[in-house]
């Protein structure tokens, strides 16, 4: 039986060839300004045959979320499996994440213009993004579940992956826009704001802490509720 387009070797191979030949046009024309015409062209292939592989710009965008995704995996398992605190594997976790993503700094700037539109299904929060924002919402729930510290509310432990998740967003926001040398203004951001919420965690567990907590977990239910009738 032959298998599916893009599974066999050679198939990967003509997979990679678009998608970066996609990212380099990315960069160079901008992401409206470039077709998959042009992607063709510029990879040697058919259009035809470009559109075997991927189906749209839209796709191949999407193809490199998730690639980015599989390759920040990879280089977290080392920190999974040796760093035993919170802290240290939230840290682990945010500082690969950068090292992963830093190669792809200018795309990100100019894929952002189109990919902040909330109608784009290039956003993070669309559907068709959320196959990958699910596997990295996993990747946030081993964090937790690895914390040999961890103590927590049981409310607050189920709400957790997404809310880090949701942080991690807001730090490679700020990272596309940070024009510091070496990014140093984001890893700044970062490594203070692990510090911050591994204390606020362990915070959690007090007395004092309940009613801000349920108030902040209430907002957060009430946030995923669906708008109707164009009311907020």
């Amino acid at each position: 039986m032959a298998e599916p387009a893009g599974k066999t070797a050679k198939g990967e191979q003509t997979r990679a060839l678009i998608l970066e030949t996609a990212l380099q046009l990315f960069r160079e024309r901008g992401y409206e300004d470039t077709t998959m015409r042009a992607i063709a062209e510029q990879a040697g292939m058919s259009l035809g045959s470009t559109y075997y592989y991927f189906r749209s710009k839209e796709q191949l965008v999407q193809a490199f979320y998730h690639r980015t995704h599989v390759e920040h995996l990879a280089v977290t398992e080392e920190v999974l499996r040796t760093e035993t605190t919170l802290r240290e594997r939230l840290r682990g976790v945010m500082r690969t994440k950068l090292q992963t993503i830093e190669p792809y700094h200018r795309f990100a700037g100019v894929l952002f213009r189109t990919a902040a539109d909330p109608e784009s299904p290039l956003n993070p929060f669309s559907e068709e993004s959320g196959p990958t924002r699910e596997e990295a919402t996993c990747l946030f729930a081993e964090v937790l579940r690895g914390a040999e510290d961890r103590k927590m509310p049981k409310d607050l432990e189920a709400e957790l992956p997404e809310l880090l998740w949701l942080y991690h967003m807001g730090i490679v926001l700020f990272w596309i826009h940070d024009r510091s040398p070496g990014r140093v203004r984001t890893w700044r951001l970062m490594e203070r704001t692990v510090d911050l919420i591994a204390r606020v965690i362990s915070l959690s567990t007090l007395p004092l802490m309940g009613p801000i907590r349920k108030a902040v977990l209430r907002l957060v239910a009430e946030l995923r509720e669906p708008v109707e009738n164009g009311s907020a």
